[in-house]
């Protein structure tokens, strides 16, 4: 199959949205979709753009996308990427396209001479921690994530801190 990987231009964002719709409904996540081809732009071409992102293409046509940002490790006092999504859809599964999207941000990360590129699955996506570990990946069971978002985000933000007495 011929496919071709490419930095996002703001003229896709639109189709990167449509993309990242696709992965919601298949994650069973779309109550969660509140991006916004506003909210995309400003994040990958904004003036403090904070994520770049990838797409594939077959035949014209967008087939994929990896979507990535920086983090950091007070552990090796380095960046590191950390890679958000990865998606392929259904019908272009299987011939490379996923490993080339995450070969690209990988290039992205050495590059960048990051000490970390990490991201996490769906556990009961078996067929990704599969593919995952087929790289050479390795999984971090004994950590937890942690998440705090909407309401209890800002409940916690607005918290007045006590004077010691």
């Amino acid at each position: 199959m011929d496919f071709k990987i490419t930095p996002i231009k703001p003229a896709e964002v639109r189709e990167l949205l449509k993309l990242i719709r696709e992965l919601a409904k298949f994650e069973k996540l779309e109550h969660e979709m509140k991006a916004t081809p506003a909210s995309l732009r400003r994040a990958l071409f904004g003036p403090r753009a904070v994520a770049g992102a990838l797409l594939a293409r077959s035949g014209g046509r967008p087939v994929g996308y990896a979507l990535y940002f920086s983090t950091f490790s007070s552990f090796t006092g380095r960046q590191g990427v950390w890679l958000d999504d990865l998606y392929v859809c259904p019908e272009f599964r299987g011939h490379g396209i996923g490993r080339a999207l995450i070969e690209a941000v990988a290039r992205v990360a050495a590059k960048r001479k990051c000490g970390r590129f990490e991201w996490i699955a769906l556990d009961w996506n078996q067929r990704a921690l599969d593919f995952y570990k087929s790289l050479g990946a390795k999984t971090l069971d004994e950590w937890v994530l942690i998440r705090m978002a909407g309401p209890g985000l800002r409940k916690l933000a607005a918290r007045k801190r006590r004077p010691k007495r």
